[in-house]
Parts: structure tokens; C-alpha cells; sequence
């Protein structure tokens, strides 16, 4: 992987005739091994088992450990309520004043329980998965992590009000997701995925100011180790994609088509070594649909990517947990038995 980016593996499997298949697919897992999220979040042995049990029953191409937008904030003190069978959620329970921040900046990330919990999980997967398949893991967008530490509709007003103390801010998470980014690198990542919702409610201009100086960072430190960037961002973020491709990510993860994201119009603003992925729909299609559904619209988006090399089959966002597991071996047989040569 490291000699090799997405965008290089991508071409060499097109020419081959065929697709990277990498569904976003962590919660499942929890069905097959019959945990909970809660335990297998902050039990790193239980969430390698959901990780290798996976692997084991659908053989994707690249994978990652469940998705989580609360390690972050969450090792930094923002309170954070943890369900037995949903991903835990950042509450902004007290109001966060700018002089907050000088606190927090004291806080060593690196010794956080629950963030170390999945740097442990990325070391068992590097130890204990087959070699040729990509391991990726999460961090959090450095738009959102502010956004989770103050709430969304705060940092909105600051942009407004107090964009030199919302610089300080998002400086400072840049700071916490580099470091996360590094010990996850370490642990044997060969790919981080910036997961970064909360930034689709920007405009392009305010993009180019809240969030791509930041994601470049975050990408220069991840380069500078020989791993790949993708950005991934949830809704319809069709007039986010030029602002996206600035800071220089080798790969954009899109929402599906039920919210408005068209990928073969994505396609056509995207260089050639930068890798589109997605974006079969987590909900509409995977979780509700049946077979036959995710069989047609797996081969209708494989129809309609057929021109393009830089594309990685995957599904708009995670899949929620109770996707029932004969839709995601449908997903996956449709791109496997497709060949790029015969359609």
C-alpha cells in the first residue's frame, strides 16, 4: 500500500477488469458476532472480532473499524452518552466559552482510554488480517471536531461573530486529529479516513476557509507517512467537490444518490489520482431493499462508473447495524461477478 495509492490500486484492478469493493460496513459485524456497539467500542479485542468476522464472511478489499465521530471529542472531555446498540454521541451539555480551549489545550490525547482502544484495535488488525486487504481507519473532520466541542449551531454563529477565536479553535483540533492520525498510523493504517459531516452545510467559499486549510494539514502529516487521505462527507455535497479536491485528498467518499449526489457528474471535476468512492445508499438500498434491489443498483452505478479507472465500489456512509447480511453478500457478489470487459 505504501508504494501504491488508492488511486494507482484502483487503476490496476480497472485494467484487470475489475473494482476495489470496500463497503462501509463496520456495525454488522456486531449482528455476526453477537455483541453490542457499546462492548465492541471499548473492548478493542471484541472489536477486532467484529473487524475479522467481516472480513471473513464478505472478503472486502479494504476495511475499517466501526465509525466513531465521539473519540475525539470525547478524549477531550465533551460529555458523550454511550448506548448499548448505537454509536455514541457527542451532547453539548454546557455552553463552551473560548477561554475553555486554554484548558483543554493541557490534555494529551494519546493517553485516552477510549481513543488508545482503537489504536490497539488497528495494531490486531494489522497482526491479524490477510495482508492484501487495506486497512483503513477514521478521524474525525477538523470542521465537525470543533463543531462537536462547541455545538453545530454555535461554531455557525462564530464564524460570523468570532472567526479569530474559531481559528484558534480549529487549529487546535487539527492539532488533537493529527495526533490521533499519527498513533493510528503507527498502529498500521495504511489509509485515514477524515469523516467530516457536519462541513456539508458550508458554502464553497466558507469551505475554503473553515476546513480545506485544515484537512491539508491533516493530509501533508498522513502523506508524509505513505498513507492515503479520503474525506468523507454525508448529504449532498455536490457544491462542496472543488473545494474538497484543494486540500489535496486522494480520495473523496460521497453520499448516495437518494441525497443528491450524481457520482459520474463528481467524475468529471476529478483528476485521474484522486479515487471516488461510493455511494450505494446505507439506508434506502442496504437496509430496507431487497436483494434484487442492491444487485440492480450495484450494477447501474458500475454501468454508469464504467469510463472512469479512479473509482472504489462502497456505500454513501456505514451501514447501520441491523442491514441484514444477505444484502450485503448480494453487494458484494454483483461487483464481484461484474467484469468491466464484458458490460
Amino acid at each position: 500500500m505504501k508504494e501504491k495509492g488508492l488511486a494507482a490500486l484502483a487503476r490496476q484492478a480497472y485494467e484487470e477488469g475489475k473494482r476495489i469493493v470496500a463497503p462501509l460496513m463496520g456495525f454488522p459485524g456486531v449482528e455476526l458476532t453477537e455483541t453490542n456497539i457499546k462492548i465492541a467500542q471499548q473492548n478493542f479485542g471484541e472489536h477486532f472480532k467484529v473487524i475479522r468476522k467481516l472480513v471473513e464472511t464478505f472478503s472486502p478489499d479494504m476495511v475499517f473499524p466501526l465509525m466513531d465521530l465521539s473519540v475525539e471529542a470525547n478524549a477531550l472531555g465533551r460529555f458523550t452518552i454511550f448506548p448499548r446498540e448505537e454509536t455514541p454521541t457527542v451532547y453539548v451539555k454546557e455552553k463552551f466559552q473560548f477561554e475553555d480551549l486554554e484548558k483543554i489545550r493541557e490534555i494529551d490525547v494519546s493517553f485516552d482510554t477510549r481513543l488508545i482502544g482503537y489504536v490497539e484495535t488497528m495494531k490486531l488488525m494489522k497482526l491479524g488480517l490477510p495482508p492484501k486487504i487495506i486497512r483503513g481507519a477514521y478521524v474525525t473532520g477538523p470542521f465537525t471536531l470543533a463543531s462537536l466541542i462547541m455545538g453545530a449551531k454555535d461554531a455557525v454563529m462564530s464564524i460570523l461573530k468570532n472567526p479569530a477565536e474559531f481559528h484558534d479553535l480549529c487549529d487546535f483540533a487539527t492539532k488533537v486529529i493529527i495526533e490521533y492520525a499519527r498513533l493510528l498510523i503507527t498502529a498500521g493504517a495504511e489509509v485515514i479516513c477524515i469523516t467530516d459531516p457536519t462541513a456539508v452545510m458550508l458554502s464553497p467559499r466558507q469551505f475554503r476557509v473553515w476546513s480545506t486549510p485544515y484537512v491539508m494539514r491533516i493530509r501533508e502529516i498522513c502523506k508524509y507517512n505513505g498513507v492515503d487521505t479520503i474525506y468523507h462527507i454525508c448529504g449532498n455535497s455536490m457544491h462542496l467537490i472543488d473545494s474538497i479536491l484543494e486540500s489535496g485528498v486522494g480520495g473523496l467518499s460521497l453520499d448516495s444518490k437518494y441525497n443528491g449526489i450524481q457520482l459520474s457528474e463528481v467524475a468529471k471535476k476529478v483528476p485521474e489520482n484522486v479515487v471516488i468512492i461510493g455511494n450505494i445508499s446505507p439506508t434506502v438500498v442496504m437496509a430496507f431493499g431487497k436483494s434484487r434491489d442492491v444487485r440492480r443498483e450495484v450494477i447501474e452505478l458500475l454501468n454508469e462508473m464504467k469510463p472512469y479507472a479512479n473509482f472504489i465500489l462502497s456505500t454513501g456512509c456505514d451501514l447501520p447495524q441491523k442491514t441484514p447480511l444477505e444484502n450485503i453478500s448480494a453487494f458484494m457478489d454483483a461487483a464481484r461477478t461484474y467484469s468491466l470487459k464484458h458490460h
